[in-house]
């Protein structure tokens, strides 16, 4: 299946004037700030990259889930559903999460 290509392009939207990279990658696409994954599209899902400290936290907003691909989840990754980002303050505080701690990794 192919990744939500809307989705992208409001998170595009949303990253503008954010010195970030575009790379395919999941099946989808990824938004990396200094190599670093801030957030993607794997199919209809957002994936967030977030703080550790934070994941727990985060996983009890509406929607959101661990991202698992291999069955082994990886804590402060999230892939967050369709319905957590229908509206344009939902997409932006889960995109700001992943660039805020994207703008906190080195430089890869």
């Amino acid at each position: 299946m192919a990744y939500n290509l809307k989705l992208a392009e409001r998170i595009r939207s949303q990253l503008d004037g954010i010195p970030v990279v575009e790379k395919k990658m999941f099946g989808g696409v990824g938004f990396l700030l200094n190599g670093n994954l801030a957030c993607g599209v794997n199919k209809d899902d957002l994936i967030v990259r977030v703080d550790p400290e934070k994941h727990t936290a985060l996983l009890k907003k509406p929607h959101a889930r661990p991202f698992d691909m291999t069955g082994r989840p990886m804590k402060g990754w999230l892939l967050v559903e369709a319905d957590g980002v229908k509206t344009e303050k939902q997409l932006s505080a889960w995109v700001k999460e992943g660039v805020e701690f994207a703008a906190t990794l080195r430089t890869k």
